[in-house]
């Protein structure tokens, strides 16, 4: 671009004209399009991209319905609406054309009044029938839900719960239901035989037994002294089925030959002496009837030395398995033959083949079989199988590759984490990075190309007319310093001159502090921790941006207040007007107003934007909040507009000159990082550092996040138990997704973006691209899945969103940088915490299964462990208590099973391994037993606490105000938006108005052939 050849002092005197512009060219480009390439044209679809939205400005900013290709410049939103708005100005003493937009308007504000419709997709269905027993009346009455809105989130809520609870059963079952339907043990078994010196002995019983069921034999006498017969001891100890009719089910019904049952025994017993026993009318006993008399449950088992005595002579054996069934066939073989086959010729042929052996799958084969099974059951039955054999083998072995598998994922990741602390992490930040396996991922994307590594043109945005007053301020003034665009990599000399293993980088960097109701204590903590870190001053600056105008509890000031006392404000900077753009909100709150402070901060240059709201709702208790996502939104649609050099609102070159001004004339689109800090994190000095340079050696990386730790451990019981949670959630879960450069949460507190990444000599807008910024600033949110996502866990949907939009792009953990924060010390505060986090984890992990190009294949893939994640946040519940369960019965059975002693073990020796390896403080095992004894508040209480509160999207206690309403939110619709109030224009018409100097709209473009110098920032201007 070329620089403007008159501007205007503050004063309105003319600079003089002796001032060159050092970027002079020969040659005008007209700039048509923009230097900033966009890497990816397929759009990402997910479950919130791909559902229907009803947005009440669709008309007004048609943009938002139809995606832009990513090769072109994106319009304002609001440009087009604007120029309508001045049409109808002109127009407005033609009563034909005005009577017309009176009859529109009307229309409109009829639309504007009716009730969204809600059963917009198949999930809205699909809730929506599952919970048809509940009707709207019962819904609003008992359960407090106003409108359509809120009860279709209470509908999806529900049925998200019948989800949480069937994948509980099913877990339930796999672990204990299908032991008990395979291998049951509420059966009571007695051994047939048993094994003396080698020799195998039947052994001798008193009690009787009917069909394998054991009856006590004084039990037996009295139920047949009820049918006059008299059963004397010599029937003691033997199996006298016979005499009854064990067809209970009728079951033998379909082979009956007229009235007569070939299938029925001759309804007798004969004793150890040759006495015989049958009724008088010589019909058999019914079974049912001796089972309402007693029923003990008891059986006799038989192993398979007893169904088959010589295995090499099988054909012999009378005795088979039919499922865990034994049955004696002496009598089938007795009157059964070619002239007279029960069964018919295919049941013959397979009960005849199967003597001694299992005829189960030999039935199952052929349909007479299946129909012959029960009742082959219900005569011939004498007895079960034993436990060892059968499908309690089957169960065994179910049970043994499910305990397998899950040690093994266990396991593997504890590996991957270990490998990853060990050989990648180090390596992260020395100059050169990587090498060979280990950046296999960095090496696709292009990291070792020296082309990728050429920085792109920058849009050169002329000097700007500045105040002459000079920055004044408690500490020494900002050294004017030199603009170095590119990173260097010098294992010599680091930033304070002396060795170091750090690359040595100079990458402009962004450091985002939102705050809304915290104290000047954490203020001044977080942003001296950021001010002192050992990053050079000359290559940051604050980003302070104060969300409305909020009184924190016990606080006598508002944030605002507090923040702006802190700084040394330029003098010409510090009242500042408020300045008008488009807010994350719905309703005539999508006009905001914020003020632009401009200052240092011990020394950095500081910018704090202060939303102040409308005139209209200044007397509100929470004027110009609309939450931290509308925060962050400023930040990403100002980039997203300097990089394509779009039209910028009033807040948007407010910050840009103000912003150019304290950084000595480095305009903003030679940022490339943001750091996104909370209000309430102190980072360690060296953590930019670190950060920087991982950023610096990889183009690839796309984000990053340090280690979080706890500056209050030992306030209460509360903060103790979170302690080893910050740990392992690092150490184990980032780490594990590092090696795979796909973490899939950045923490808000203390993590790090590119805004843009060069590639082939052109600039890859990264969290400035707009299709993020797209998605990310919706304002009209009515789902439950999008309130989950947009309205609680903003910070991992952006995560998410990034690793969606640029898969093949990596997102690291750098455990050198560290920073502390504070966590909530009281119970309540902290399930109103995690009820946000857990909420949106699973919304977020809905959206990441969906994307199939993640890095790994089937199982060794990110997609499979995202799919692990969700699976396993839905049956915390259950998994904590059928572990107690285990840890009970392994504690009380003489006989424990090695399956759970070895899940238990895998449970507590590998975090300690992985505590040896990483930090060596072994502290942290005191940390692990504390957090093992909290397992039922991590994994009980707190989901099922946050499951049944998947409708509520408040912040909750976390953050308290003076005159907060509990449920109020800062995105509620009220009233309509009026877009005149909203000034959308070009850089170069901003400038224009603030100097009173017409300006050129022929910009001069630099190309990367060019001499650095082009690009060093060098001001040849007094003003600079």
């Amino acid at each position: 671009m070329s620089h403007i050849a008159s501007t205007r002092l503050s004063n309105g005197a003319t600079p003089p004209s002796h001032l060159e512009n050092p970027y002079r060219r020969t040659q005008n480009v007209q700039r048509s399009k923009s230097l900033t390439r966009p890497e990816r044209h397929r759009p990402r679809q997910g479950m919130l991209s791909g559902t229907h939205r009803q947005d009440a400005t669709s008309s007004a900013l048609p943009h938002a319905t139809h995606r832009r290709p990513h090769n072109q410049p994106m319009p304002h939103s609001l440009q087009e609406q604007l120029e309508k708005h001045k049409q109808q100005q002109q127009q407005q003493f033609v009563p034909a054309e005005t009577e017309k937009s009176k009859v529109s308007d009307s229309a409109e504000q009829e639309d504007e009044e009716k009730e969204p419709k809600v059963l917009t997709s198949w999930w809205a269905w699909c809730a929506f029938i599952c919970t048809c027993c509940f009707p709207p009346y019962i819904i609003r009455v008992w359960f407090g839900k106003s409108n359509k809105s809120m009860q279709q989130a209470w509908r999806e809520k529900v049925t998200l719960c019948y989800l949480v609870g069937f994948l509980c059963g099913l877990l339930a079952y796999v672990i204990y239901g299908l032991n008990i339907d395979l291998c049951p043990h509420d059966r009571t078994s007695y051994p047939y035989s048993q094994t003396i010196n080698g020799v195998t002995q039947v052994i001798e019983r008193t009690e009787v037994s009917v069909f394998g069921q054991i009856f006590p034999f004084d039990i037996m006498q009295n139920y047949f002294t009820t049918h006059n017969l008299n059963l004397t001891d010599d029937f003691s100890g033997l199996e006298i089925g016979s005499i009854f009719d064990g067809d209970v089910h009728n079951n033998c019904a379909p082979f009956k030959v007229n009235d007569h049952d070939p299938t029925l025994p001759d309804c007798s017993i004969t004793s150890k002496t040759g006495q015989t026993l049958k009724a008088a009318d010589n019909n058999c006993l019914p079974l049912a009837d001796l089972l309402k008399f007693h029923n003990g449950n008891v059986y006799l088992s038989f192993d398979w030395n007893d169904i088959r005595p010589n295995e090499y002579t099988m054909d012999s054996s009378n005795l088979d398995l039919l499922g865990d069934t034994v049955l004696n066939l002496t009598v089938y073989f007795k009157y059964n033959n070619e002239s007279q086959l029960l069964f018919g010729p295919q049941v013959d042929l397979a009960i005849r083949k199967n003597r001694g052996n299992d005829m189960t799958y030999a039935l199952l084969y052929t349909p007479h079989g299946k129909k012959a099974r029960q009742c082959l059951l219900a005569r011939y039955g004498v007895g079960i199988a034993s436990q060892d054999v059968g499908s309690c083998i089957a169960d065994q072995i179910i049970m043994t590759v499910m305990f397998a598998v899950i040690i093994f994922i266990i396991a593997f990741r504890y590996v991957m984490a270990c490998l990853f602390q060990w050989f990648i992490a180090r390596r992260l930040t020395k100059p050169g990075g990587r090498s060979n396996w280990l950046a296999w991922r960095s090496k696709r994307g292009g990291n070792d190309d020296p082309n990728n590594h050429i920085p792109g043109p920058y849009n050169n945005y002329p000097k700007l007319a500045l105040p002459s007053t000079p920055i004044t301020s408690s500490t020494n003034s900002i050294q004017s310093h030199q603009q170095n665009s590119t990173s260097t990599r010098n294992s010599d000399l680091g930033l304070s001159g002396s060795r170091t293993d750090i690359v040595d980088t100079q990458l402009y960097t962004i450091m985002l502090v939102t705050c809304y109701s915290e104290g000047e204590e954490g203020l001044r903590t977080t942003m001296d921790s950021l001010s002192n870190t050992t990053y050079s001053n000359k290559h940051k600056i604050f980003f302070v941006i104060a969300d409305g105008l909020i009184t924190g509890a016990g606080e006598s000031k508002s944030t605002p207040d507090i923040v702006t006392g802190m700084m040394d404000l330029t003098p010409a900077m510090a009242n500042p007007k408020p300045c008008s753009y488009l807010a994350v909100a719905d309703g005539e709150k999508q006009l905001n107003m914020a003020k632009v402070y401009a200052g240092h901060y011990n020394g950095t240059p500081c910018i704090t934007i202060v939303k102040c709201g409308t005139e209209e709702e200044q007397a509100g208790a929470k004027a110009g909040n609309r939450g931290k996502r509308d925060s962050q939104v400023i930040l990403m649609a100002f980039f997203q507009r300097v990089l394509f050099n779009d039209r910028l609102c009033e807040l948007d070159y407010e910050i840009f000159w103000k912003m150019t001004w304290l950084m000595k004339g480095v305009t903003p689109d030679n940022f490339e990082l943001v750091l996104m800090v909370d209000a309430d994190t102190m980072v360690l000095p060296d953590a930019l550092t670190y950060m920087v340079a991982a950023m610096a050696n990889d183009i690839t990386i796309m984000g990053l996040c340090g280690e979080t730790r706890i500056a209050n451990k030992t306030t209460s019981w509360v903060t103790a138990m979170q302690v080893f949670e910050y740990y392992i959630s690092h150490h184990y879960a980032k780490a594990f997704e590092s090696l795979f450069g796909m973490v899939t949460c950045l923490p808000g507190c203390f993590s790090m973006y590119r805004i843009k990444s060069p590639k082939n000599g052109s600039w890859v807008p990264i969290l400035a691209n707009p299709d993020i910024i797209l998605e990310y600033n919706q304002n009209i949110v009515t789902t439950l899945h999008e309130k989950n996502l947009l309205l609680l866990g903003e910070d991992r949907f952006l995560s998410t969103l990034m690793l969606r939009t640029f898969p093949k792009r990596q997102m690291m953990f750098v455990p050198q940088a560290r920073c502390r924060t504070v966590v909530p010390d009281e119970f309540s505060v902290l399930l109103s915490q995690r009820r946000r986090w857990i909420n949106s984890t699973v919304h977020n992990l809905m959206e990441l299964v969906l994307v199939s190009d993640l890095c790994g294949i089937a199982c060794l893939s990110m997609q499979f462990s995202v799919w692990i994640d969700l699976v396993g946040t839905f049956v915390l519940p259950a998994a904590i208590v059928m572990s107690i369960y285990l840890i009970v019965s392994t504690a009380l059975s003489p006989n424990p099973q090695w399956q759970s002693l070895g899940l238990l073990i895998a449970i507590l020796v590998l975090p300690a391994i992985l505590i040896a390896i990483t930090t060596l403080k072994f502290i942290y095992i005191g940390w692990m037993i504390i957090y093992i004894c909290a397992l039922p508040i991590w994994n009980m209480v707190l989901p099922l606490y946050s499951f049944w509160h998947f409708d509520d999207f408040s912040w909750g206690a976390t953050r308290v105000v003076v005159g907060e309403n509990k449920g109020e939110s800062h995105g509620d619709a009220e009233g309509k938006f009026d877009s005149s109030r909203l000034t959308m224009k070009k850089w170069e018409d901003w400038e224009a108005e603030r100097t009173g100097q017409k300006q050129t709209r022929k910009f001069h473009l630099k190309t990367p052939q060019e001499k650095l110098s082009a690009f060093d920032g060098k001001s040849r201007s007094k003003f600079f």
